[in-house]
């Protein structure tokens, strides 16, 4: 007796389908991550998510594609950072979890900082320069409000902030070396919080008499 297979629904092609997306693009963050876009290679991607290499110019249209749906998904990891209104010591708190989290989508962001990027021409976008320099006017203005220390140029803030952000990704070795901790883990979080916060606090009032 023949059993007649059960038709697929559209509903159940559509959820496959999505489900082959996002298995493309977890290995795809992790080919990234590791290489760069110029070092990936969509065969190791494929290879990665366990589908035919064809899919993923069905799909994305090529490793281009892969690229600019993840920065679009980075994008949105901002969403759930604290709103400018936070205070400092919330806000540098919030990005070092975002970052630390997701290493693999921090290294992108490594990649294209040193100028592996495929758009004409490479580097930062208008609108991430835009972002720094409204980060920087609000770094001012606290500083203006007693929020933090004005002794150093809220441009150098920026600056150390992502420096203790992105180090232990780019420099994993010297930050495990230098204070002893795992780069990723929350004792570093914790150290280099607090340490920056104790430079822009200054001393505590009974410190300063003494």
């Amino acid at each position: 007796m023949t059993t007649r297979r059960r038709a697929v629904t559209e509903d159940e092609r559509g959820t496959a389908a999505e489900r082959t997306r996002e298995r493309i693009l977890r290995a795809a963050l992790e080919e990234f991550g590791a290489k760069g876009y110029s070092g990936a290679r969509t065969a190791a991607i494929a290879a990665r998510a366990g589908v035919n290499q064809q899919l993923i110019s069905y799909h994305f249209g090529g490793k281009q594609g892969l690229l600019t749906e993840l920065r679009r998904r980075w994008t949105e990891t901002g969403a759930g950072l604290p709103p400018p209104e936070s205070s400092f010591a919330d806000s540098f708190a919030a990005v070092l979890d975002t970052t630390l989290e997701r290493p693999q989508w921090a290294r992108m962001v490594l990649w294209q900082a040193l100028g592996d990027d495929p758009g004409e021409g490479g580097g930062m976008s208008n609108a991430q320069r835009e972002q720094l320099r409204d980060g920087i006017e609000r770094l001012r203005r606290r500083q203006r409000d007693g929020e933090i220390s004005d002794a150093p140029s809220p441009e150098f803030v920026m600056l150390l902030a992502y420096a203790l952000t992105f180090a232990p990704l780019a420099l994993p070795d010297h930050v495990e070396a230098i204070l002893g901790v795992d780069p990723l883990s929350e004792d570093y979080r914790r150290i280099a919080h607090d340490q920056l916060m104790t430079l822009l606090r200054g001393p505590a009032p009974d410190d300063a008499c003494r």
